[in-house]
């Protein structure tokens, strides 16, 4: 019977992986992000602060008990805004510190399997560590499902058709930004929603898109909320939330 880790592959020492866990069900991880949680000497996660983390809480169901692991707790998210200097200086020493404790893991020998939800190098944390450790350990990217991508599937809703250009767009922009971005593109995804909620609604009402614009909520997790963006009403969304613009391109 062929097992998960001789199709997935095993991990080697001293290497760091950087684990795409998908949008948020763990079915639909990769056969090689699945094998890598099992089998890393060390599973590494991102959380917030008095909070699980949602890669690990992603993986939960393929970890065992006695498995060493190596949380790194965000000193703030969206307490404050991104732009503020406080904002800067201590994610950039949280970034620092992280780097650090993940080399002292892989200087030991041990494998070390850093989670990412989505995709490792899209919009995500593990791309910081990436660029203070690749020039000093061996490194492995394991792509995922992107969140934009589990969300329009679950809203059954094809983002591009035919010659559509998609532009990807983070709700921290400027309303003047967003709406001069969604005004020239065949289709959009705006994510980053969070705290920038009211101002991307305002946008996409200002650029005429609204009745093409749909809201989804934690798509592919629990609670998953997915309904045309006019009908979403508030000042915040939660973090994992994001308004899809389908194309309108040929459509044989």
């Amino acid at each position: 019977m062929t097992t998960l880790e001789s199709i997935a592959g095993g991990a080697t020492a001293g290497t760091l992986y950087g684990v795409g866990v998908g949008p948020g069900d763990v079915r639909y991880m990769t056969l090689r992000a699945a094998g890598l949680v099992s089998t890393v000497d060390t599973v590494a996660f991102f959380a917030k602060r008095g909070q699980e983390g949602n890669a690990r809480r992603i993986v939960a169901p393929l970890m065992t008990d006695g498995r060493n692991e190596l949380r790194l707790e965000y000193p703030v998210t969206d307490e404050i805004p991104a732009s503020d200097p406080a904002y800067r200086s201590a994610i950039a020493g949280f970034y620092a510190t992280s780097a650090d404790a993940l080399a002292a893991e892989l200087q030991a020998g041990r494998s070390v399997g850093l989670l990412a939800e989505g995709d490792p190098f899209f919009y995500g944390s593990f791309m910081h560590m990436w660029r203070r450790l690749s020039e000093r350990f061996p490194v492995e990217v394991v792509p995922g499902v992107t969140g934009m991508s589990g969300c329009w599937t679950r809203a059954n809703t094809p983002i591009t058709w035919g010659d559509d250009v998609l532009t990807v767009m983070p709700g921290t922009l400027t309303e003047d930004a967003l709406i001069e971005r969604l005004s020239r593109s065949d289709a959009s995804v705006i994510m980053k929603i969070g705290r920038n909620f009211a101002k991307v609604k305002r946008a996409v009402e200002a650029a005429g898109l609204t009745g093409r614009a749909v809201y989804v909520e934690r798509g592919t997790m629990q609670a998953e909320r997915v309904m045309p963006l006019a009908e979403q009403n508030g000042e915040i969304g939660p973090y994992f939330a994001m308004v899809l613009i389908p194309g309108e391109g040929r459509r044989l």
